[in-house]
């Protein structure tokens, strides 16, 4: 899961933009200030920062710099009521990945971050697999083995799954399932596809004694890898 640290001393601005994180399936922690920021910056390895520029114990920009000449991979957003062009190239300047002025959409942050994100992981070379001892995912290859058997997946189904194992034990919403589906496809995705998806997959790794993929009434559906019911 991507963590996010929010560096914010607007305390409803902050609360704000970790309800709607979180509600996106990120995993967030808030900071008011740069000493509270130091600490998470250190006891933490983090995806993404939200930072204020002016804070009560600091500025941000100082802040970015740390964080840049410590050598630390955290992608750094500026949020600050500071909209002059010398403000922003002194932004960039510091570090800043990119500077956002308030007032701003929340709802276009979140589609901003999620497209830092998609961008970040399409640049990692990586081999992803899933192996629990009994079903073996190769996501690279798109191939599966369940005890030993081949199974086939569609192209949607392997990117259902994907979503899931990366995101284990987390009940993921319906909205955020048709949203990351229909990024990744570039198609539309409704709610009785990714149902009709969803039950596929379970007949197809799924027994009376071995559940992967549990539905939570009214919020989604969750990652249990492979739970005795």
């Amino acid at each position: 899961m991507k963590k996010i640290l929010i560096v914010e001393d607007d305390t409803l601005l902050n609360k704000t933009l970790a309800y709607n994180l979180v509600s996106y399936g990120y995993e967030v922690i808030s900071a008011n200030n740069c000493a509270s920021a130091r600490y998470h910056l250190k006891e933490n390895h983090l995806d993404l920062i939200l930072l204020d520029i002016n804070l009560p114990d600091g500025n941000g920009l100082d802040l970015c710099r740390e964080i840049k000449e410590r050598g630390m991979d955290s992608y750094p957003i500026f949020l600050t009521a500071n909209d002059q062009e010398s403000d922003m190239i002194e932004g960039y300047e510091a570090g800043g990945a990119d500077y956002i002025t308030k007032p701003f959409s929340i709802a276009v942050l979140t589609r901003k971050i999620a497209a830092v994100f998609e961008n970040l992981d399409t640049r990692l070379p990586r081999h992803e697999l899933y192996d629990d001892g009994l079903l073996r995912i190769d996501f690279s290859e798109q191939s599966a083995v369940l005890n030993g058997n081949s199974v086939d997946f569609t192209p949607k189904e392997y990117r259902t799954l994907f979503l899931f194992v990366k995101n284990p034990r987390i009940i993921l919403t319906k909205r955020q399932l048709l949203e990351k589906l229909w990024d990744i496809d570039g198609d539309f995705v409704d709610e009785h596809t990714l149902t009709t998806t969803i039950s596929r997959i379970r007949k197809k790794i799924e027994s009376d004694h071995r559940k992967y993929i549990k539905t939570s009434y009214g919020m989604g559906y969750q990652w249990i890898g492979g739970d005795h019911p």
